[in-house]
């Protein structure tokens, strides 16, 4: 639900009040949360009928009806796990909750399948050599190589139209022509799928200088070698509402230190931290960049993302982060590809 803020209401307001909030909303569900919007509750118009049946007055506090014990979901949760709870349990809206219980969303159940035919583009760059994961991409660019029942590539595809993008373009360029025969004008697919046709090898970003036109609408772009349940209509969504140029996908990522860490000044030790865990915040290789970043793209030279972004913010433009909380994958080593195998049955089935 996009406006699920709408729906919050505090502990003492009364059941007239959330009667008008379930109205106004159409949400059929209030959720009560305390200053720091920690849920304490759930309440729907059922759970006020049954307690004007037991007495309680319109005039009264929200906390003597409310739900206690709600099924919610967690921040980052795979959509398809939460759907199939909400299946299990009869469940027609599910809280979605953080690690301290504050509300961060409201899953509807018709959202799931109410998704939004979208005008924005999608750039895959699928244009790599793979030289990483050795003699498997000798014959067969990395995109193509399979991962579970199909080429990793299709998985992407598809999982790009889940959420509601019909025009791909394909940057392609080892290999080109496997990919090509493979996914056609992407018909069988419902989509439209077109080429960008790289003569030589222009980083993450290059390629995107080849797009016929100008994008009306800000450009999705992702890497071929990501496996990721992460919704790329809702990371849209946040970069128009952010007002933002360009929009990076990161996560966090941990290092743990194979020594002891000495901490000395002046040539004596303060401390000796043993083996301790660096945490950063890497990118993800997703992005979305309204139309105006492409006239930094110079024309078939090669350019990385992490260069446009800091030519970007060099020039006084805004780029956010959007953090990813699903399931992500960069397959570029072999023990990366391994593992995409291994969870593919239980996360893309």
């Amino acid at each position: 639900m996009k406006s699920w803020e709408q729906v919050l209401i505090g502990p003492h307001a009364s059941l007239h009040e959330a009667l008008a909030v379930i109205d106004r909303t159409g949400s059929q569900m209030a959720l009560v949360v305390d200053a720091e919007r920690r849920l304490l509750g759930t309440l729907s118009d059922g759970d006020i009928r049954r307690a004007l049946l037991k007495g309680v007055a319109l005039g009264d506090a929200v906390v003597h009806a409310m739900h206690l014990a709600p099924v919610c979901a967690r921040a980052g949760e795979d959509r398809s796990t939460i759907l199939a709870t909400m299946r299990r349990r009869g469940l027609h809206q599910m809280p979605v909750i953080d690690e301290e219980r504050r509300v961060v969303g409201l899953e509807i159940f018709v959202d799931f399948f109410d998704t939004p035919r979208r005008a924005n583009w999608v750039v895959i760059m699928a244009g790599g050599l793979g030289t990483r994961l050795g003699d498997l991409t000798r014959d067969t660019p990395k995109p193509m190589l399979p991962v579970g029942s199909r080429p990793l590539l299709e998985t992407i595809v598809r999982a790009i139209a889940e959420h509601g993008f019909a025009r791909i373009y394909l940057a392609v360029n080892y290999r080109a022509e496997q990919i090509e025969a493979h996914f056609g004008d992407g018909s069988a697919l419902g989509l439209d799928i077109r080429y960008l046709r790289e003569d030589r090898a222009l980083g993450t970003a290059g390629a995107l200088s080849l797009l016929p036109e100008a994008p009306s609408a800000p450009l999705v772009v992702t890497n071929a070698d990501l496996l990721t349940k992460e919704d790329f209509g809702l990371m849209v969504e946040r970069h128009v509402e952010s007002g933002a140029d360009a929009t990076m996908a990161v996560r966090p990522y941990e290092m743990q230190v194979p020594f002891g860490v000495v901490r000395e000044r002046d040539g004596h030790i303060d401390a000796i931290e043993e083996k301790p865990l660096q945490r950063f915040v890497v990118s993800a290789g997703i992005y979305v960049l309204s139309p105006r970043v492409l006239e930094l793209v110079p024309r078939g030279q090669p350019l990385d993302m992490p260069a446009l972004f800091e030519s970007l913010i060099a020039g006084g433009g805004r780029a956010r982060c959007h953090h990813v909380r699903s399931y992500w994958l960069d397959i570029g080593r072999l023990p990366d590809y391994e593992r995409a195998n291994l969870d593919f049955a239980e996360v893309f089935r």
